[in-house]
């Protein structure tokens, strides 16, 4: 169920299925240059946060680090900070509605993407449109970008193209919801006061 804060602001309401807490682990297949010993493909783990302040857009922050076969961490893979914004037909009066993405990464790239939410459901597609990096980071000419939100799960798979290597997927996850304390409480109200009653 996607639940629509009373203070999240009307232009960004379309957004409102990618707000809270996100965890779960995906594949990570990186492009030549990238990711350094033992990361040539591997299993990550990931933390996306997404929330708002009552201002027309969506601040997201993602973490990920390499998984060992017990899926245990071993060290950080990748940071980003971004900013989501709907920069066209807001209120869905026709069509898709575009999708603005900001965004940073650790490794000194910065990237902005253009895309659609679809139209009737929850999913964004986006490109990038511009982007820069500084000096010694790895070679990155664009990428594209899917998330859905499926059976109550966040799916995202990116893809990647440097000058000598054609676009294609790098990284991808299935990410679940974490509940707030604050939900966690109102959940467990429901249950027997002795909490015995709940196992008979």
């Amino acid at each position: 169920m996607i639940e629509i804060p009373s203070d999240l602001h009307k232009d960004v309401v379309p957004l409102a299925f990618l707000l809270g807490t996100w965890e779960g682990a995906g594949v990570y297949a990186p492009l030549p240059g990238e990711g350094g010993p033992g990361t040539e493909k591997c299993n990550f783990g990931q933390e996306i946060v997404i929330r708002h302040d009552g201002r027309p857009f969506l601040e997201f922050r993602s973490r990920t680090w390499v998984l060992n076969s017990e899926g245990e961490k071993i060290r950080p893979l990748e940071n980003e900070h971004a900013f989501w914004r709907i920069t066209s037909n807001q209120h869905g009066t026709s069509g898709a509605r575009g999708v603005e993405i900001s965004s940073v990464r650790d490794d000194g790239t910065v990237e902005i993407w253009y895309g659609e939410l679809a139209d009737g459901k929850p999913q964004i597609d986006v490109s990038t449109d511009a982007v820069a990096r500084i000096e010694g980071s790895p070679e990155y000419s664009g990428g594209k970008r899917l998330y859905g939100f499926v059976n109550e799960e966040l799916l995202w798979v990116g893809e990647k193209a440097a000058p000598n290597v054609a676009l294609r997927p790098y990284m991808s996850a299935q990410l679940k919801k974490v509940l707030s304390p604050a939900q966690l409480i109102k959940d467990i109200n429901d249950l027997p006061d002795d909490g015995i009653a709940f196992f008979k």
